[in-house]
């Protein structure tokens, strides 16, 4: 579990790196170069968390067929609620209540804070809700792995 997860996340991790190199390529400027270790951690933490909540996804199914609805259920209201499209300021109450109870909120917000100097949390929250979440996951998930009967 904690291999699939790991190798997982650094394929997700190389390819959010591949997107900023080409985001700078096409003009995008970081506003505090030295935050880049951050938002790299913050990158590493959100990819970690998805994978291992992919994992114990899908160590509960069958079938891939089952796994993919059920991603696709969660991977969409989790994006549109993680103010990646929209900002969080100005939101009505119960879906800034709902976006604050998303894990991805808090990857969003930090990348956000080390490449554009714009957050609405501060990095403490940003890691410590991103950590707390992973573990969560990685500890379900590596139980729920163990149980799979081949």
């Amino acid at each position: 579990m904690i291999g699939r997860t790991l190798g997982g996340a650094t394929v997700a991790t190389l390819q959010g790196i591949i997107v900023f190199f080409i985001a700078i390529a096409a003009g995008f400027r970081p506003t505090n170069i030295t935050l880049l270790p951050v938002a790299f951690l913050i990158m590493v933490m959100t990819a970690l968390f998805f994978t291992a909540m992919g994992t114990a996804l899908a160590s509960l199914l069958e079938d891939m067929q089952g796994f993919q609805m059920i991603m696709n259920f969660l991977v969409m209201p989790i994006f549109f609620l993680s103010g990646a499209l929209f900002p969080l300021e100005g939101l009505p109450d119960s879906i800034f209540i709902a976006a604050s109870l998303n894990p991805l909120t808090y990857g969003v917000d930090g990348l956000r804070g080390a490449l554009a100097g714009q957050m609405h949390f501060s990095f403490i929250t940003d890691f410590a809700v991103l950590s707390l979440v992973t573990a969560l996951f990685l500890v379900v998930g590596s139980y729920l792995f163990s149980k799979i009967e081949i």
